[in-house]
């Protein structure tokens, strides 16, 4: 099996940056993508980035240009740079891999992220 642990959230102000990250420990063999989503209060957890592991990477649009998602494969670890944060993004921010084929999708504890105006 899977673990995922997400690092980096915390309070910033708006137009700030901050780096989440994502370590990825157990059966990592079989991690067909690697992925951020986020659900603010209220609201449906929605996907920011994706990175496969063949290395082709989605954006939502909200974030293009501003955020970037990367991975370290010596370190198990994916990323999400994001930078220009607003206030409206604050949000849990999860860490998901999606496993296989057979599919199954892996979740994180989740990394609050506040933006403050």
């Amino acid at each position: 099996q899977v673990q995922l642990v997400e690092s980096g959230g915390g309070l910033v102000q708006a137009g700030g940056s901050l780096r989440l990250s994502c370590a990825a420990s157990g059966s990592i063999f079989n991690i067909n993508s690697m992925a951020w989503y986020r659900q603010a209060p209220g609201k449906q957890r929605e996907l920011v980035a994706r990175i496969t592991s063949g290395g082709t990477i989605n954006y939502a649009e909200s974030v293009k240009g501003r955020f970037t998602i990367s991975r370290d494969n010596a370190k198990n670890t994916v990323y999400l740079q994001m930078n220009s944060l607003r206030p409206d993004e604050t949000a849990d921010y999860y860490c998901n891999a999606l496993l296989g084929p057979p599919y199954l999708e892996i979740w994180g504890q989740g990394a609050l992220v506040t933006v403050s105006s």
